[in-house]
This record gives C-alpha cells, structure tokens and sequence, in this order.
C-alpha cells in the first residue's frame, strides 16, 4: 500500500486518531482531548476543548525556538519599488505593540475588525494582532467598492476598521479613505473608530473617529497573547453566494491551524527555515491561508509581493522573485501564467534567471486549462501541480502531495483528495457515480479540521447552502468526474458563481446592479469563457418601454455602475440589449443554456421554453457582437 493511500484511509476511516496526531504539529496552550465533536446540526467541530493562540503558534513561539533573527516576511513591492526585511522578532514585537493599540480602543476576544488594505507587511500585523487579542478580523480586497465594503461592515458589525491611505494599482494611486468614509456612510453600523497607516504615497486627511497607525502604536503597551479555544472563531472571510448577498464564512482557530501546519509540510513540501511564495493578496482566502498564516506556522519564510504581472504586465517578475529570494515553492493563479505565456510566448526571460531553488510550481484558484499546463510544463525542470479548493475549505481539498508522495500529473485533474477529504460524486438523487461519469462533487462528513464552521450570523444559511442538498455531505457547488486512476476532474460551477482570475464572483448581485437602473425592465448576468481570465461577466438586459434605443449609452452607464458598487475587480465591461430572454413556464431564466451557447456550444432547445425563437435572437445577438468562445454556436431541434 503507497504511503499516500495508507494515509488517506486512515484520515477518513480513522479521522480522530489521525487528526490527534496532526494536532501534535502546533504548540498548545491546552492541548485537546475532545478532537471531534458534532454540534445540535450535527456539523463537525475540531479541538473544542483544546488551547492555544495562533499569533503565538506562528511568530512568540518561533522566536522562543531561537528563529528570531531569520526573517519572517519579505515585502517586495515593484509598484513603489521597495523592499523589507522583518524578521520573526520584529513582526511578534509589531504585532504585540499594534494589538495593545487596539486594546486600549476597546477591542477584546470575540470582537470584529475590518481591515481594508493593500499587500504591506502591515496588512499581517493588523492581522496576527486581531489574533493575538482573540479578536475575529475581517479582511476585504482592496479593489471592492464602498457598497461591498458597506456590506461587509454591516453584517461583520466590526468595533474598528484597520486601513491604509491608500493602495498602488500598477502606477496609479488609489486613495482608501474615501471609499472607507463613503461604507460606512451607507453602512447602518458605525464603527467605533478607523486606523489608518499612512503611505507615503498618499497621505490621507483624518477625521474625528480616525487614529493615526504611527501614534496610536507608540503609545501603546504590547498586548500578551488571549488563549482562545480549538473552536473560537479567528475570522470572517466574505465570499459570493448564488443569492448576490456575501456570505461570511467562518474560519475556526485550532482546525485552521492543524490543517495549514499540516498541509505545508504534506502537499507544499516546505521545512522550517525555506522560502514560500504565494501571488495572491490577502484579501482572498489563498492570502490568508498561504502567505499570513502557513507559512508562519510552519517556521517558514513568507513573501508579500506588490505587484500584479498580469496587468503591468513583466513577464520575468515572478522568476526575480525566486531567483532574489530563493524561493522553494511557488504558488498562483494560472491567470498570471496565460499573461505571462501572451508577453513572452517562448519563454525567453526565464533564461535571463537562475531559478534552481524552485522545486514545484502550485497552481489554483481557477481551472488550469491544459494549454497553460503544457506550456509551464515544457519550461520548467519541476513539477507544475494544479490543486483544487475553495474559501469554504481553506486548504485544499484535492492535490499532487509533493510533501507526501509525488504523483503522475495529469492536464485537467486535481490529482487526487487531500487526506481528510473524503470526495464523492453523486447524481441527483445521491447516488454514487461510477468513474468518468459526471455529477456533484461532494465531501463526506466529517469536514476535515480548517473548513468552514458557518456562516456569520445566519447558521440556517450554513445548512441550506452548503449541507441540505445531500444530507451528510458538504456540497462544493462543483460538477465534476474521477477517473479509473481515481483522479479528481474539477469541470466548472453548477451555481450562478463565476470565477473571473481566481476571483469568485457573483451573477446574483451583478443582476441586482443592472436591474436598478431605471431603463432595465429585465435583464440576467452570465460568465462566459475568457481566454486569460478564465470567465467574464456579460449582461443581457430587456429595457423598458419607451426605451430610446441608445444602447451604448446604456451599456456605458450599466459598466459604471457596477463598476461603482462592486468594483473593478467584478471585471464588467460588456452589455447586450436583446428582446427578449429563454425562460421556463414558471419564468425562471435558462441560465445555463444561455452560458453554453455563449460558449460555442451546440444545444437542443427544451420543451419547456415558451418562446424559442428568443434563443434565436440572443445568439445571433451574441454572434454580432463576438462573444463567446469559438462563436460557432448553433441550435438543434429540441424535443
């Protein structure tokens, strides 16, 4: 028996035995004796009893094992060309003296703090900070507008935001306070105050509820770290749901913990003291998970890159990267590779770099279409291993466990389930499928430690969303297949969330942006593939009588307006005024058949739509203005 089927079959055949002995990987206050329990829902919960501090786990008791001189965190920002250097000792004293900042405001354990920042060391002081206090932060991307901020805010109901003046998006600067002002004018929960750390690119008026960073740390005591318990939450992360309102997912503290320490070693292969690099930001949960918390909890070394290849774009900014710092293991999203594969097509800056500390190339976040496989696997010397998870999960759920026993990759597949992971495919009526047969793809309880433990103030939400469906199982929303190797084919989103560069992003609350605007009587948002950016939102909208037929005045205004409540980063940039929409006789809106022939695909037409002359029109309409894929889709004959 391989050494990774050994381990898998006793994670889930034996998952107490087996998580009790990964509990052993974190330095405990308490350590846990109850490793898993089920509450009234009969949801698992992990380490309930147990003890300990995350902050402490990844930077005091790094420092007590005499790392304190190694650095912790690299920063290397191209956008404002600067670097740093902070080592386990200066981040543990910056985070204990910015947690007794927030302290003296009031912040205790169980609290809320939004942070609103760029990719700065200080975004991960404010963060380990929350921690250090037991407090549970809430981090949005820096590229959400002030109603998502407002959102957030509202249903966080935080006692401060932490933020910066402002954020670098290639070379402009984008002021942060007014977007912060403008939220929580909307918001009806006013937080008690705002810290704002100051840049030096932009240096941002104060207010009467604002707080200077430099003051109010050194003023400040440094703050000891709060036990929390296994279960305590350490944070809220908001993610897209099929109803356009956020969900807040919450992310336990000692689950969270055992997986990531437990993940770097089995599937990142990174020891104590080696360089980890992950090109997110950390306002996604690849952020949290892969450059705040893991690699500190690991001993490791983390780099805060900011900087965005795909719109500067340089195709060689990844391999400094790893040449400068020596990186081991690399991890991204294959939207970067695609913009770095369009600049430099034969790969001719990495010869201009001496790469060799790489030993893998991770890849996820969206789907790693076998082209961009293929090209990273012809120009690289090491294994490039596409992995599957989501923010629920927080780790990933299926991967090439490099740490554990590297296997065959294959274009397409995810390889096979993370330990812990039981993964099944089900059809409709929850029957198991047989291989290379599609259906739901969904993870047996119990939910491995790190998962999510629900969402934030609405549990029945938590049941509905994700447990309901197929009672025992969490259902990931994904379709896909297992092959007679048992590897794991992840084929796309079976809800109405698509995934624009790694981003998840919801068609619900695009349409909720269109629909109000006073000319739109009817409209539906679809994602439809995108060669770089794996899918981009397209609107299809019906006006209203009396419409005066200035549709690219329309289109123009419905850009900007989603561009203004949610962002930039929703990537909304294209409007289709048609006559007339697919529906059911019950009136729902054919989606799903609407994203396939956007796609190029061949489609039946179903019984069960009034008008389907409407199709017609639509594709005709999408074939005018080049959308879609291949744009030879075309129509059948129906039943």
């Amino acid at each position: 028996m391989s050494t990774y089927t050994h381990e898998f079959r006793r994670s889930v055949e034996q998952p107490e035995t087996f998580w009790a002995e990964q509990a052993r990987r974190i330095p405990w206050f308490k350590q846990p004796q109850a490793i898993l329990e089920y509450d009234e829902a009969q949801h698992a919960r992990w380490y309930g009893d147990g003890e300990l501090n995350i902050a402490y786990a990844a930077l005091d008791y790094h420092v007590e094992q005499g790392r304190g001189d190694q650095p912790a965190v690299l920063w290397d920002s191209p956008v404002t060309d600067s670097k740093r250097t902070l080592t386990y000792l200066e981040m543990r004293d910056q985070v204990a003296s910015f947690a007794g900042a927030l302290k003296e405001m009031g912040v205790e354990k169980g609290d809320r703090v939004v942070i609103y920042m760029p990719m700065v060391p200080e975004a991960l002081v404010a963060m380990f900070a929350c921690a250090r206090l037991g407090a549970v932060h809430s981090v949005v991307f820096g590229g959400f507008a002030p109603h998502e901020l407002s959102v957030r805010i509202e249903d966080a109901a935080p006692k401060v935001v932490i933020a910066a003046s402002c954020g670098v998006e290639v070379n402009k600067v984008l002021p942060y306070k007014p977007i912060i002002d403008a939220a929580i004018e909307q918001s009806a929960h006013k937080p008690d105050a705002c810290v704002i750390f100051q840049r030096e690119q932009h240096v941002a008026e104060l207010g009467a509820r604002d707080h200077d960073w430099a003051t109010v740390v050194e003023k400040a005591s440094p703050a000891d770290c709060v036990p929390v318990k296994g279960t305590d939450p350490l944070y809220v992360l908001y993610t897209s749901g099929t109803t356009g309102k956020p969900k807040g997912v919450v992310r336990d503290t000692g689950g969270y913990a055992v997986a990531l320490a437990y993940s770097m070693d089995a599937i990142y292969d990174v020891a104590p003291g080696e360089v980890f690099f992950s090109a997110s930001d950390v306002g996604w949960v690849v952020g949290h998970s892969y450059i705040v918390y893991a690699p500190l909890l690991r001993g490791a070394t983390t780099i805060v890159y900011e900087g965005k290849p795909v719109k500067t774009p340089d195709a060689g900014a990844f391999w400094r990267i790893i040449e400068e710092y020596r990186v081991k293991s690399f991890f991204t999203a294959p939207t970067a590779f695609r913009a770095i594969k369009k600049e430099d097509p034969d790969g001719k800056r990495l010869a201009e770099y001496d790469i060799s500390s790489l030993k893998a190339l991770f890849l996820a976040g969206e789907r790693l279409d076998p082209p961009t496989f293929h090209w990273l696997d012809d120009l690289l010397d090491v294994p490039v291993i596409d992995h599957w998870w989501q923010t629920e999960t927080g780790w990933p759920i299926a991967a090439n466990l490099h740490g554990l026993e590297p296997m065959p990759t294959k274009a397409g597949s995810a390889t096979v389930p993370v330990p812990g992971f039981d993964v099944q495919i089900l059809d409709r009526e929850g029957e198991p499928m047989n291989a290379m047969e599609q259906g739901a793809v969904v993870i047996k309880q119990p939910m491995p430690p790190g998962c999510l433990t629900g969402v934030w103030g609405d549990p029945e939400r938590f049941h509905s969303a994700y447990m309901a469906a197929f009672p025992g199982y969490y259902l990931t929303g994904d379709g896909g297949y297992v092959d007679e190797d048992g590897y794991l084919f992840i084929m796309g989103r079976t809800d109405d969330v698509i995934n624009v560069a790694g981003h998840r992003l919801s068609t619900g609350e695009m349409e909720e942006v269109v629909g109000a605007h006073p000319a739109v009587a009817e409209c539906t948002v679809i994602g439809i593939h995108d060669a770089l950016k794996g899918q981009l939102p397209v609107g299809l909208v019906i006006p209203k009588d009396g419409f005066d037929g200035r549709e690219v005045e329309l289109e123009e205004e419905l850009i900007a307006l989603v561009r203004d409540k949610i962002g930039p980063v929703a990537c909304f940039k294209q409007v289709l005024v048609v006559d007339r929409l697919p529906k059911t006789r019950s009136g729902k809106i054919l989606r799903k058949l609407l994203r396939n022939i956007a796609d190029g695909q061949e489609y039946a037409v179903p019984s069960t739509i009034d008008d389907p002359a409407s199709l017609e029109e639509i594709h005709d309409t999408m074939q005018a203005r080049e959308v879609g894929a291949s744009g030879n889709a075309r129509l059948t004959d129906g039943p």
